[in-house]
């Protein structure tokens, strides 16, 4: 295994193990792998990004210049198996991460076939395209906390709970985990294949997200403009925490996956907050308006809601105990980081180097 910064605790990878890997993401146009794209050339990772175009206008991909930390940048469809096939074979990775897809529960619900195409069959594809390569070490599928059969219990979810899903973005999820276990109890076997592993995490915030139907972009498009925000749910209870976060988490995985003993790794992982992380839709929404200093939180009773789950926390004893990771920031210090990163855009920094600024950050943080 490669050295670490740190604490024995949530340990922040060096370049010791990264330098020079190359890496297969897809999903680098989006929020979370356009940070994980960042991250790793700052660790000195040859990073190959596969991916459509920007989803949003801005977005995180153009506003930070993802573009020039990556050794290529391929604009493709993972539905499109012949050329996510071609991609991976051009880049001969060490490693994948697989971040694409459709990211939305409410956007499922108008788009079912294209959300269950792209989460399910896109996995599907990267996971046989991904089989073929001999150099490969290890891959890395990114689900969600949304993947569990959601009982609207108290208790947090575990790896070992039922999967499930009520929307279709959640039940896409849960597939994407149950295809994955098929393909890496078929193929990915042996001390020589590749080790494949799975990672379901909170709701993830931070600066540079502008998807449409998430609380922090809409939060910061209407306190921007001096207006109010309207919340769906302001009762559901979330597990949030910084994009850092679970970032952290994957790569760290990541070398566990690549070092000696990878395959008692091969396997599911959830990435959440402490249990003070938990907090309610309205309660973040008001302390991000408190942090902006503009703005009203207008909370609604609409009968016409699709249904989303009401209570939903994950459980990180495994992770801590056996990848010795835990989170670093406590709400307060990520909605404070989030919030700040979105005025500096608004104040016209230089967005790149400000999150590298913020990666240096957490990864100093004890």
């Amino acid at each position: 295994m490669g050295k670490w910064k740190g604490s024995v605790e949530n340990m922040v990878n060096t370049t010791a193990f990264w330098a020079g890997k190359k890496v297969f993401l897809t999903g680098h146009t989006g929020f979370k792998g356009g940070w994980l794209a960042i991250w790793l050339h700052k660790l000195g990772a040859q990073v190959h990004g596969f991916s459509l175009n920007p989803p949003t206008t801005p977005s995180f991909f153009d506003t930070t210049r993802v573009a020039k930390t990556l050794t290529t940048d391929t604009r493709g469809d993972i539905r499109d198996y012949r050329a996510l096939e071609a991609a991976m074979k051009n880049a001969n990775p060490d490693i994948i991460f697989h971040l694409a897809a459709q990211p939305l529960v409410r956007a499922s619900y108008h788009e079912p076939l294209g959300t269950l195409n792209t989460n399910i069959m896109g996995t599907a594809h990267l996971l046989e395209a991904a089989r073929q390569l001999s150099s490969l070490k290890a891959v890395l599928v990114i689900t969600t906390d949304k993947c569990y059969e959601n009982r609207e219990w108290i208790y947090p979810y575990r790896e070992v709970d039922p999967l499930g899903g009520h929307d279709p973005y959640s039940a896409s999820k849960a597939s994407a985990e149950i295809v994955t276990a098929s393909y890496r109890s078929s193929f990915f076997v042996g001390e020589r294949a590749a080790s494949l592993a799975t990672a379901r995490a909170g709701n993830v915030i931070g600066g540079g997200d502008w998807a449409e139907d998430r609380l922090l972009p809409d939060c910061i498009r209407a306190f921007s403009k001096d207006a109010n925000v309207e919340l769906r749910y302001p009762d559901a209870v979330r597990p949030w925490q910084h994009v850092l976060e679970p970032l952290s988490g994957y790569m760290m995985l990541m070398e566990h996956l690549s070092g000696e003993g990878a395959k008692n790794y091969a396997e599911a992982w959830n990435f959440g907050p402490n249990a003070s992380g938990d907090a309610t839709v309205g309660d973040i929404a008001q302390r991000v308006a408190g942090l902006w200093g503009s703005g009203k939180v207008i909370l609604t009773t609409s009968c016409t809601r699709p249904h989303e789950a009401g209570l939903l926390r994950l459980d990180i004893t495994k992770t801590g105990n056996r990848l010795h990771w835990r989170p670093r920031w406590p709400i307060d210090r990520t909605l404070k980081e989030t919030v700040a990163w979105y005025k500096a855009w608004h104040l016209g920094k230089d967005m790149h180097d400000y999150t590298l600024a913020q990666i240096a950050t957490f990864e100093g943080t004890a």
